[in-house]
């Protein structure tokens, strides 16, 4: 499974969980911070990642 975490989240997480999760990534890394839900929602879609966020309207 590949997380891809929102930017509500801290980047630690992606180290933090490298061993369980490998290919997971943080929206900064695609220059997506800040960014509409909708462009987080097709990388997400595009690169088979599953969001997490804390944001209750994603």
């Amino acid at each position: 499974m590949k997380l891809l975490f929102d930017q509500n989240l801290s980047r630690k997480l992606v180290v933090r969980l490298a061993e369980s999760y490998p290919e997971s990534a943080h929206v900064v890394e695609f220059d997506l911070f800040a960014s509409p839900d909708r462009e987080i929602w097709e990388l997400a879609k595009a690169g088979d990642f599953v969001i997490v966020s804390t944001d209750s309207d994603f």
